[in-house]
């Protein structure tokens, strides 16, 4: 019995491979199309109960439509810097800036913009509804809090974006619902600890080569945990919220939280390794110490910490209101 899965032969990056023009198509742009509009679904839901109108102005769709839109160009901005600026180690960006939003390889070949950084993300995002609600002089702790009952949800289809890339994945594991992802690191089929691994799983070993091991679907925890969990509870508590701000601040507390914890079942980027490490030699496709960080860690450690301050900051703001 085979306590292991193979990821699927019929999935590619391209949503219709091998056919002219259409194969541009990729299941992780098509990903990114559906959390936007899910978002946006949710934010006029929001926007139709009412929570975004004040008694100083009354909120319109264009209102709904020119936030969310705002909100988008800063999170690619934001998501495309940090991942080429920090995740990046060849120094490329670094070097030639002007490649960081072009969408094609060396070759010519389109890419779209591959690589993105959640954290980036978030950054970008905050900045650009932080902008919008100056210009339009509302209150952005009220409006950030509509957007974070909308962002979970299409964040959602983001990880599962990455996992229809067979990218991102988790470290090795023995779990039945490991997944063999085509391009993870392989091992030595000879090596004593990689022999008494497959034996666990009943995964038959080649005589000599390398081999591919299950590893964590790491997307699909972080789409559901991070994704489905945490909005069902910001959706939930949108109409019990104290203060303004409260939602945004369990929004970046809760996913902080989360994803600190299963960033221990996800392989670190091999060429950044761990930021922080109780053993710098450790290997990273497997967890050795509770005290080896990886770098979406420590990013997750200053969300939390950002959630403190903005709702401990929101609060005391609300109090001054009353």
């Amino acid at each position: 019995m085979f306590l292991y899965i193979n990821y699927p032969s019929w999935i590619h990056e391209q949503i219709f491979p091998g056919v002219k023009f259409l194969g541009l198509l990729r299941w992780y742009g098509l990903m990114y199309a559906f959390a936007f509009i899910t978002a946006y679904y949710l934010l006029k839901k929001v926007f139709k109960e009412g929570a975004l109108d004040s008694s100083e102005r009354k909120t319109t769709e264009d209102d709904i439509f020119s936030f969310i839109f705002t909100g988008i160009i800063f999170l690619l901005i934001g998501a495309r810097i940090f991942s080429t600026l920090i995740y990046d180690t060849s120094g490329l960006y670094k070097s030639k800036p002007w490649l960081i939003f072009w969408p094609f390889d060396m070759n010519g070949n389109f890419t779209g913009l591959a690589g993105m950084s959640y954290h980036g993300g978030f950054v970008g995002g905050l900045l650009g509804m932080l902008v919008w609600c100056k210009v339009k002089k509302v209150s952005f702790p009220k409006w950030s809090d509509a957007m974070v009952c909308a962002i979970p949800l299409g964040y959602t289809f983001g990880r599962l974006g990455n996992f229809l890339n067979g990218e991102l994945y988790g470290r090795i594991t023995t779990m039945p619902w490991g997944i063999v992802f085509p391009a993870a690191e392989r091992f030595s089929a000879k090596l004593p600890w990689v022999k008494a691994f497959a034996e666990k799983i009943g995964m038959e070993l080649p005589v000599s080569g390398l081999v591919n091991l299950p590893r964590h679907p790491s997307q699909l925890y972080e789409a559901f945990f991070e994704g489905i969990v945490l909005w069902l509870v910001i959706w939930f508590c949108r109409k019990h919220k104290k203060f303004d701000g409260m939602l945004g601040a369990i929004y970046a507390g809760g996913y902080g939280f989360v994803r600190f914890f299963i960033e221990y079942l996800r392989e670190p980027d091999a060429d950044l390794g761990y930021r922080i490490a109780k053993d710098a030699s450790a290997p990273i496709y497997t967890n050795t110490s509770f005290l080896n960080f990886s770098t979406g860690q420590i990013l997750c450690f200053l969300m939390m910490a950002f959630a403190v301050v903005y709702a401990i900051v929101c609060w005391r703001l609300s109090k001054k209101d009353k």
